[in-house]
């Protein structure tokens, strides 16, 4: 009876190991194909964790300050010899009176990996803010 039992299970583990179906990747879709996305948006979305961090510091977490507010637009973009990118973005925060905005400014370094003896550079990934300016006061 043991040697049956052993036998069983034997078999019943291997019947499970052999018919062990890997997980199918599934396939990455567009979350929308109709929608049209610039150049801008893009670089607001690599920089706008970093923005939106600051400006809750800069607020002191108010609820509006970390909800309610948005970019306004590039202003500039200047690219260094470092092989990084300054980019000022004007966004405006909500005041305390929901119908006013408070504008500031905010230059950002973004720094794209390169790790390639064609451009004679060697950094990480990196997005920091570099300078923040209010520029109507509260």
């Amino acid at each position: 009876m043991i040697v049956f039992l052993t036998f069983l299970m034997i078999i019943a583990t291997n019947y499970y190991l052999v018919n062990a179906k890997s997980q199918e990747q599934k396939e990455i879709k567009p979350y929308a194909e109709d929608w049209y996305v610039t150049p801008e948006d893009i670089i607001w979305d690599i920089i706008f964790p970093v923005i939106d961090k600051r400006v809750i510091k800069e607020y002191g977490g108010k609820d509006n300050s970390g909800f309610g507010w948005g970019k306004q637009r590039i202003v500039d973009i200047v690219y260094n010899n470092n092989h990084s990118y300054d980019i000022s973005i004007r966004i405006q925060v909500p005041d305390n009176n929901p119908l006013k905005y408070i504008e500031d400014l905010v230059k950002v370094r973004v720094s794209p990996p390169c790790d390639s003896p064609k451009i004679n550079c060697k950094h990480s990934f990196s997005v920091e803010v570099l300078e923040y300016k209010h520029l109507t006061q509260e």
